[in-house]
């Protein structure tokens, strides 16, 4: 069954799968080395924005995204081509990279900002020099939280295929929006035009809210805009000779 997988799908799996028993062999410091790191990282490294759309923080987030990935992507693949599949799938990885952490860029400048507001000099801290807390007792417990959560953006990597896959269902979406598909709990299949929006807002929420729970729900809007924008400019060409 699995030599019936389109090629580049089928390739997408197979690199995924080996990333991921290879990196989960070889420990955390080669994890850090390959997941996507927010820009202004120290452990950021160009090459993140490709490797870690290949990694994967558990047998089940890898699970799920290659099952999706199989369940999907044959189909766009063989009415795109090859060759506008991997556009599709690696500018979708390319675009869940960048909205979250134009994200993580807004949040990181306003909590800098209150930082600096309430007398926490941030750059010096940044520069490494010995920054006290100062003011009231509430003041330096809020000075402390957003100096965590500012920690907490430089030192997180974002993993994973989802990004890429959103790019690929949306664009399935968008070029056959009355297929229809079995959704979790729900008895009846629904036709996927209904169900991508509805996915896409309650993403944008838990995204935006920072109810998120651990998952980069913005990098999937990412993902799945680019695959939005890209199904519709080539949606125009795809049979205009039948």
């Amino acid at each position: 069954m699995f030599n019936n997988i389109p090629p580049i799908t089928r390739n997408i799996i197979i690199i995924n799968i080996i990333v991921f028993i290879v990196t989960s062999l070889m420990g955390d410091q080669v994890i850090g080395y390959l997941a996507g790191f927010y820009p202004f990282s120290p452990f950021f490294h160009s090459w993140q924005i490709i490797t870690h759309m290949f990694m994967h923080g558990s047998i089940m987030h890898i699970l799920f995204n290659m099952l999706t990935l199989f369940s999907f992507g044959p189909v766009l693949e063989q009415t795109l081509g090859d060759r506008k599949y991997l556009i599709l799938y690696f500018l979708s990885g390319l675009g869940a990279f960048l909205l979250f952490n134009l994200w993580n860029f807004v949040e990181f400048q306003q909590m800098s900002n209150e930082l600096q507001n309430l007398g926490f000099n941030i750059n010096a801290y940044w520069s490494g020099a010995s920054v006290e807390f100062t003011g009231n007792a509430d003041s330096v417990l809020r000075q402390k939280e957003l100096l965590e959560n500012l920690k907490d953006i430089i030192r997180t990597p974002m993993v994973g295929a989802s990004g890429a896959i959103f790019g690929v269902v949306t664009a399935f979406a968008t070029l056959y929006p009355d297929a229809k598909i079995g959704i979790m709990f729900i008895p009846v299949p629904m036709k996927v035009k209904y169900v991508m929006p509805i996915v896409i807002v309650i993403s944008i929420y838990l995204g935006v809210s920072g109810n998120g729970g651990g998952i980069a729900h913005l990098a999937h809007v990412g993902g799945a805009l680019v695959g939005w924008i890209l199904a519709r400019i080539w949606r125009k060409h795809l049979y205009r000779f039948n």
